[in-house]
């Protein structure tokens, strides 16, 4: 992998579904950005011919902070060309069981993967890691059959019965949340949840074989999430119908939803090999191998 820099400024926010920060350039009379992630970067030089490349950076989004979230934070971003979310869940399991390998190294836990958190419980990090569907295990949880097939409205009344509360709610918030209501917190082992809606993905190539779903992972580590990884969507006809959707999603008052990013848009028409991308919260990989909470992972952190 070749590591690179990508800009912090940017005159165009995108990346991620999250609320930006905004600032004021002098020079230039405009509004920019401090980025919520690089991702459009990264694989504009994945367009350039870098097969493989990553950027370990800061990352800024103007959200709430908690025990998990931090206003900035450290993101590892990497992308790999001729691989899809199965080859780059396999990578990022790698990744966190050598920084497992890397902490019990030089300790009696020398040479394995299960690691001592600061108030002495163990925690293991070993083994292959379970790979489950968002849609399957919603249902088992709900005690109802839930598809990409399920009217918003069916949806709508299981969070209202359930005191979920969705802004803007479509078909893929809808399940991202009830899921988050009905199976986060179970998940205490290093698990993929695999296969999410495609409306929340609009960076997400569809599925080879399920419709209305998208080849994407988010890895869960003690109930919160650690990474996400995709297959990229490479198609700039099906990119632009996604964001198009996005704009008119933010048209609707969703701060979070992107724009139409032309730039990148012209980038995908000179061609992307087909590709699987991932990011992972540098902060939360320490938070999984030392049982600590964000602010304990910041030297500085904003929030005390």
């Amino acid at each position: 992998f070749i590591e690179v820099e990508t800009p912090m400024l940017q005159t165009m926010h995108g990346g991620a579904s999250a609320r930006p920060f905004v600032t004021h350039s002098n020079a230039f009379d405009t509004e920019l950005y401090l980025r919520i992630a690089p991702e459009l970067y990264l694989k504009r030089a994945v367009v350039g011919g870098l097969d493989r490349v990553f950027e370990i950076n800061r990352n800024f989004r103007n959200e709430g902070a908690d025990s998990t979230h931090s206003p900035e934070f450290a993101m590892l971003e990497s992308y790999q060309a001729y691989t899809d979310y199965n080859g780059i869940a396999d990578l990022t399991q790698a990744l966190v069981q050598n920084a497992a390998l890397a902490v019990n190294e030089g300790t009696a836990r020398e040479g394995s993967h299960v690691v001592e958190w600061a108030d002495g419980t163990l925690f293991d990090l070993g083994g292959d890691w379970e790979r489950i569907s968002m849609y399957g295990t919603l249902s088992e949880a709900a005690g109802r059959e839930i598809t990409p097939a399920t009217p918003v409205d069916e949806l709508l009344a299981l969070a209202e019965a359930e005191g979920v509360e969705v802004k803007l709610p479509n078909h893929g918030k809808l399940v991202e949340e009830l899921w988050e209501h009905f199976v986060k917190d179970r998940l205490t082992a290093p698990t993929f949840v695999m296969d999410f809606p495609v409306e929340t993905s609009p960076l997400t190539r569809h599925h080879r074989s399920i419709p209305g779903v998208v080849e994407k992972w988010d890895l869960y580590v003690r109930g919160f999430e650690l990474a996400t990884g995709y297959s990229e969507l490479v198609d700039p006809v099906v990119q632009r119908e996604r964001f198009v959707q996005q704009a008119a999603e933010a048209a609707r008052g969703d701060d979070e939803a992107m724009r139409v990013d032309e730039d990148f848009l012209r980038a995908l028409e000179h061609a992307m090999p087909p590709s699987g991308g991932m990011g992972m919260g540098m902060d939360r990989l320490l938070m999984a191998l030392t049982g600590l909470g964000i602010r304990e992972t910041i030297l500085f952190p904003l929030v005390k």
